[in-house]
């Protein structure tokens, strides 16, 4: 069985937690000042998001950043 990436993790768990409020991508691109396509780059496991972009992640989805590294 393949493991997958870290990036790819981390995407997943953005993913969810975007879900879980109800959040369209272009909603939480809204609410970080990053654009919708960065944000389905994230969720795909493409984009090695900058701590500066994870801070502001976590303050959008109202987790604490180490919610979005939980289990990496």
């Amino acid at each position: 069985m393949v493991e997958k990436s870290e990036l790819q993790q981390f995407g997943d768990r953005v993913r969810t937690l975007r879900k879980d409020r109800g959040l369209s991508q272009e909603q939480l691109a809204e609410r970080t000042g990053l654009h919708r396509t960065y944000i389905g780059g994230i969720e795909r496991g493409e984009r090695n998001v900058s701590l500066i972009n994870i801070v502001r992640l976590a303050k959008a989805l109202e987790v604490p950043p180490s919610d979005l590294l939980q289990g990496l």
